[in-house]
């Protein structure tokens, strides 16, 4: 059996330059192919929006939906450390609102961890749920949640002014109390200069191999995911054109009466089917 790995076994990979990699889950099943891989992580992300529901953007994704998906995947993987990711507006009203709500995916969906955006704007909110005991990620650069203020999926940090508001985000954020610091989208460059300076884990989705670890989307990776492909995207799969190609074989099979063959219905025990006109005619009568 695996050992799930704790943050001490994170910071010990830092300090060796042992590099993390995880991806996102939102199902039992990949979590749990995930686990008998090795990867590290897996952040039940609020992505799910578009990965999972079909939603423009993470918006729209509510706290139901990311407990239900992270008690999902850790039913799947039960010995990998699992993050449940803070959808839009269950950190940002109040403090008290953000402990709460983080507390909810330790306590209703086995979570090890949360991640919430942000980084000057939300130290208070980090401060309050570390000092709450829980296990925090911050999540800098390109911030879904709050892609609307920056005109859209836009890289960050590649002006020297964008990189400053970057790196006193990084700060504010290790300054707050987290544990664990991703970067979105921005430079490596830029990621470069954080990670140097930065004592805590910082791990890269999109910026750069200057990192601790890397994390992507798994239905990107997989090639799944059909609406778009961001430019740091590499799939190692595309399982899309199977998937098609398996659906479509399906739908001439059924059609044309090929299946379901002898090979894939069950079987009357011996002697039963010999049977089986007495009771047709017992409940329906005979055949006129």
């Amino acid at each position: 059996m695996l050992k799930k790995k704790t943050i001490l076994d994170f910071y010990n990979m830092k300090s060796k330059g042992e590099k993390v990699a995880w991806i996102t889950a939102y199902d039992a099943p990949i979590a749990a192919l995930a686990e008998t891989s090795g990867l590290d992580m897996l952040l039940v992300g609020d992505s799910l929006g578009m990965c999972v529901c079909g939603y423009d953007g993470t918006v729209p994704v509510t706290m139901e939906q990311c407990l239900h998906h992270t008690r999902a995947v850790r039913t799947g993987a039960p010995n990998t450390f699992v993050i449940g990711d803070m959808p839009f507006l269950s950190y940002q009203v109040s403090v008290e609102e953000a402990v709460r709500n983080a507390g909810r995916f330790l306590k209703e969906a086995g979570a090890d961890a949360i991640k919430l955006e942000g980084g000057v704007r939300v130290g208070r909110q980090i401060r309050a749920i570390a000092d709450a005991g829980i296990v925090v990620f911050g999540h800098i650069g390109l911030t879904p949640q709050s892609s609307g203020q920056m005109g859209g999926y836009k890289a960050q940090g590649r002006t020297v002014e964008s990189a400053r508001l970057v790196i006193q985000d990084a700060l504010a954020v290790q300054e707050a109390g987290a544990h664990f610091l991703l970067v979105e989208g921005v430079t490596p460059e830029v990621t470069r200069v954080i990670h140097e300076h930065l004592r805590i884990p910082v791990y890269s989705i999109g910026a750069g191999p200057e990192a601790d670890g890397q994390l992507l989307i798994v239905s990107d990776l997989l090639g799944i995911f059909q609406a778009f492909t961001p430019h740091f995207v590499k799939k190692y799969a595309h399982l899309s054109d199977d998937i098609q190609r398996a659906f479509g074989e399906y739908c001439t099979e059924v059609r044309s009466g090929v299946f379901p063959d002898p090979e894939h219905v069950y079987n009357m025990k011996e002697g039963e089917s010999d049977k089986l006109g007495a009771l047709e005619q017992e409940m329906f009568g005979a055949k006129s």
